[in-house]
């Protein structure tokens, strides 16, 4: 029988206990946490749109019309029409001809990788993929190959040397930790040589990048009918939930053979109307994907640390490499000290040696903010040297 006061304890040996904040204010850039106000660059709320008050009344107003919670799966009787009103907007947003809703992202992915990829498959992906991706790949039982990050050449061998008759290339768009970008172009164009599907979580892009906030595929004007594009909707977007978008037939069969969407309660309508009126923040409020880029310049422009270093990255997360988790753990502490939240990411969320702080920018935080933080690590840095 397995000893798990032994297992906790090798955890805190390897400085790789977690622990729960408890929040008692609505998210955003100041917080108050365990009792206490912080400034919180530790949310994936890019946009600021997670307490937003037109999206809060549009749920409220859901609420009182239609009720608490669906009480079925879709394909019983939870489909309200404000699910299918809402799939139409998104599939419309990103620029695809129809989309589902998942009551999560972790099951979208499980979803979209385990009905294209079958035993007989050959799925490719991207080293550091999220975790959903990864137990993706492996539920569907195929042949599992992972490439060197972003690593057009490594991916192409791969599937130069596949016999598969099904091929199934899976990639974050925007990753999660390292705040860099798939090169999206160049991994399309290889699956159309060799007859791929591409599966893109765009988890960290939807609402930020492209046209209007619309999408990875919209940044680089991709359209293929054997792209399957993932959106998570409860970052950028503000609210909870996911979608899968794609051709007609991809989502006729996710509906027909996904096991994580027959299976699954919908999500409330009160979720859909939230959603319908963030999309539509979303799409008509540019501002706040450009301060997103303004903050981020700020901080790479400014922060000078002797002994870290802020990963490049253009978009909303912003890694600063620290090296060891103690480390971490302790530049992290002391920024909290100071009244500022960076989460202190470890392995096995990154690579070991790689433990950092995820900085993470939203349209909530004024230039004030990001400033406050730079000398906040800076005073940080120069006590824990």
């Amino acid at each position: 029988m397995r000893d798990l006061a032994a297992e906790l304890a090798e955890i805190d040996r390897q400085g790789l206990r977690r622990q729960r904040r408890l929040i008692d204010s609505p998210q955003g850039a100041h917080v108050l946490v365990d009792g206490r106000d912080y400034l919180s660059f530790c949310s994936n709320d890019y946009l600021g749109l997670a307490s937003d008050p037109r999206i809060a009344d549009a749920a409220a107003e859901s609420m009182r019309r239609l009720g608490v919670g669906a009480a079925a799966s879709h394909l019983v009787s939870g489909h309200h029409r404000i699910h299918d009103d809402l799939e139409r907007a998104l599939a419309k947003y990103v620029g695809l001809p129809r989309a589902l809703l998942f009551s999560a992202g972790y099951l979208a992915n499980l979803a979209v990788v385990t009905v294209l990829a079958g035993r007989t498959s050959d799925v490719f992906a991207d080293r550091l993929n999220h975790a959903s991706l990864n137990d993706a790949m492996l539920l569907s039982r195929a042949r599992c190959r992972r490439y060197a990050h972003c690593d057009l050449a490594a991916l192409e061998s791969l599937l130069a040397g596949s016999i598969a008759a099904d091929k199934i290339v899976i990639t974050d768009a925007v990753f999660s930790m390292d705040g860099d970008i798939a090169p999206l172009s160049g991994i399309a164009r290889l699956c159309e040589r060799y007859g791929a599907w591409l599966v893109v979580d765009d988890a960290h892009g939807f609402g930020v990048l492209g046209e209007k906030g619309g999408g990875a595929l919209r940044h680089f004007g991709l359209d293929s009918a054997h792209i399957a594009y993932v959106g998570t909707l409860g970052k950028a977007a503000g609210v909870s939930g996911a979608f899968v978008a794609g051709s007609e037939q991809l989502v006729e069969l996710l509906i027909q053979r996904a096991r994580t969407y027959i299976y699954t309660t919908a999500s409330p309508p009160s979720l859909a109307a939230a959603l319908l009126k963030s999309v539509e923040i979303m799409a008509s409020e540019s501002w706040r994907r450009q301060r997103l880029v303004e903050l981020a310049a700020r901080l790479a422009g400014s922060l000078e640390l002797r002994n870290r270093r802020l990963l490049a990255s253009s978009t909303a997360i912003q890694p600063l490499i620290v090296g060891g988790n103690s480390e971490a753990v302790a530049l992290s502490d002391a920024l909290a000290m100071r009244g500022i939240l960076v989460p202190a990411i470890r392995p096995p969320t990154v690579p070991k040696g790689s433990a950092r702080l995820r900085i993470s920018l939203s349209a909530a935080h004024t230039a004030g903010d990001v400033d406050r933080l730079v000398e906040e690590l800076q005073r940080a840095e120069a006590v824990l040297s």
